[in-house]
């Protein structure tokens, strides 16, 4: 069978607006565009870029610019990653669905942010994400012209296994800043390539972690995340819609079986794990690296700690962290008014975040603005005990223009 026309077919369930803006995207980059990027691979970025072609233009570009500085181009053929990356980085192809797309399974898990990071390089862990990706869309481009459909734009599947996921590494600030370099990282270079992500086995503090990272997220790429919960019953179901049990390691709810039983399949698909010590290239004490990040306070018995925060742009972002030393202690965040008054943006509630606890971490997003926000650590209700809290507080701008603080993230990662 010939392959299908690759711009007929990609424009037919087009409207005429859209049409205009492909055509009129089409005609402006044509100086960069390499042999076979024709409409599908454009309508990525378009749609990236709702159908605006000027912004779909900038985003293009800069994506070169950005493979050009970082040779992704030639990531494949010429970098040999460091040992510790190669030995525990988790991810692999374990198959296809029904229509050939790769399946990529990341065991989460398994990967040890705080000690690769004492083992290589932030840009080294960057650098080995965007291969890894090259590499699983080069597989998927290659299924794509087995199957007589060359000119189509490869996608992906990501199946995400958050069983026993702590967010406590990440409340290390390089750890932090090494996932805001890696979305951003996607969002602007990669549009578009993700047909589904299953996020299976999330435990209930993972929806506050994917609230933190939710705002840098294209829409396009939240309305491809389904999320589920331990129970089994349901995300395998999800996952049968569309892929076939022998596309599947039997852990997952297929049949494949790796030697010994290996239910999965860990020829396929690296579960990287705890990076030994002696791979370190420093070795520092966690705490110290969290408590140098930290502000320190002592909130008297009987008193509150009350921290006020002027947002300017509605669509700014409220995020905190904080944990105590041994007792517990009433948290919340108000909005204030011109007359004094102020509402409850977060209602007042015990919370018991002790050190051998992981820390409360969440974030809002202050759409009334101007205003004053509060955040209260409330040790009234305690006559006996004074309470140590160690907290940070961040107030971010908007989505729309929090680019320039990623891209100061990623600038960091980089030097």
């Amino acid at each position: 069978m010939p392959p299908v026309s690759n711009r007929s077919n990609a424009i037919m369930d087009l409207a005429d607006d859209q049409r205009f803006a492909l055509m009129k995207f089409r005609r402006s980059v044509s100086d960069c565009l390499q042999p076979g990027q024709g409409d599908p691979y454009l309508l990525r970025w378009l749609k990236a870029r709702n159908f605006d072609a000027v912004a779909a233009e900038k985003m293009l570009r800069e994506s070169l610019q950005w493979r050009a500085k970082w040779d992704v181009d030639r990531l494949l053929t010429h970098w040999e990653p460091p040992l510790a990356l190669k030995q525990f980085f988790p991810s692999g192809i374990c198959g296809t669905d029904k229509d050939g797309v790769p399946i990529i399974l990341v065991p989460f898990s398994g990967l040890d942010i705080w000690g690769l990071l004492h083992s290589v390089s932030k840009t080294d862990f960057i650098r080995m994400t965007a291969m890894t990706l090259e590499k699983y869309l080069q597989e998927a481009a290659e299924n794509l012209k087995k199957a007589g459909s060359p000119s189509c734009a490869p996608t992906l599947i990501a199946v995400m296994d958050m069983e026993n996921f702590s967010i406590k590494p990440y409340t290390w600030r390089p750890a932090g800043e090494v996932v805001l370099s890696l979305i951003h990282m996607y969002e602007a270079n990669y549009p578009e390539i993700l047909k589904a992500c299953y996020i299976i086995n999330a435990p209930s503090i993972f929806s506050v972690a994917f609230s933190i990272v939710r705002p840098f997220l294209h829409e396009n790429t939240v309305q491809k995340i389904h999320i589920f919960s331990s129970n089994a019953r349901k995300w395998k179901a999800a996952l049968m819609e569309n892929i076939s049990t022998d596309q599947l390691p039997a852990h997952y709810g297929g049949t494949q079986v790796g030697i010994n039983g290996d239910t999965k399949c860990t020829h396929k698909v690296h579960q990287g794990g705890k990076v030994p010590k002696n791979m370190y290239q420093k070795l520092e004490d966690l705490k110290d690296e969290i408590e140098g990040a930290w502000t320190s306070a002592n909130v008297k018995k009987g008193d509150k700690l009350q921290l006020q925060y002027d947002v300017a742009e509605p669509g700014s972002y409220l995020k905190w962290e904080f944990r105590t030393e041994q007792h517990d202690i009433q948290f919340a965040v108000y909005r204030c008014s011109n007359d004094g008054s102020r509402q409850a943006v977060v209602e007042p509630r015990k919370v018991n975040c002790q050190d051998k606890n992981a820390p409360e971490i969440g974030v809002i997003t202050c759409d009334d603005a101007p205003a004053k926000y509060v955040v209260e650590f409330d040790n009234s209700h305690s006559m006996l005990r004074t309470k140590k809290v160690h907290y940070q507080i961040v107030l971010a701008p908007p989505l729309t223009s929090a680019d320039s603080l990623v891209d100061s993230l990623a600038s960091i990662a980089v030097n």
